[in-house]
């Protein structure tokens, strides 16, 4: 799927009442095999910054994304949990080099973990405006990124 395309599912889940790291689990549940309702179950605390204020959501998501696209598990997974290590690594530059931060605090200029954060970023539009750029962009950057390994089911 093009970056564009993916990115653009991704932010239509933002749009449609997904969290961050939601949306952008949701956006590759099919390709990976993964129930979305699972996946939206298991994204939900990840969504503002690890439950507000921490790791961007669209950060986790994508990272989450990238261990369903290479990862391994137990104790003979150690080839595949070192290069989705890599993997993470690569896709935190590429994030920091667009926005910055990995940290929603930072990204949303506020504190959203605080009741007047919080009501400050929604009164202002501030999950709209910048967390869909966020999640699009993490969509996108991750899309690039596995475009060449082939898709687990």
């Amino acid at each position: 799927m093009a970056d564009q395309d993916i990115a653009g599912k991704a932010g239509e889940h933002f749009a449609a009442g997904c969290n961050c790291a939601q949306a952008v689990l949701r956006s590759y549940a099919d390709r990976y095999g993964l129930d979305v309702d699972t996946a939206v179950r298991l994204a939900t605390g990840f969504g503002v910054g690890m439950g507000r204020g921490g790791a961007c959501g669209a950060v986790s998501g994508a990272v989450m994304v990238l261990g369903l696209a290479g990862g391994g598990g137990g104790p003979d997974g150690a080839a595949a949990k070192a290069a989705t290590y890599a993997r993470a690594r690569e896709f935190y530059d590429r994030f920091l080099e667009r926005h910055g931060s990995l940290i929603c605090r930072d990204l949303m200029e506020l504190d959203p973990s605080t009741p007047d954060g919080l009501e400050q970023a929604r009164r202002e539009g501030r999950f709209t405006t910048r967390c869909s750029r966020y999640v699009g962009d993490a969509a996108a950057i991750v899309a690039a990124m596995i475009e060449s390994l082939p898709p687990r089911v």
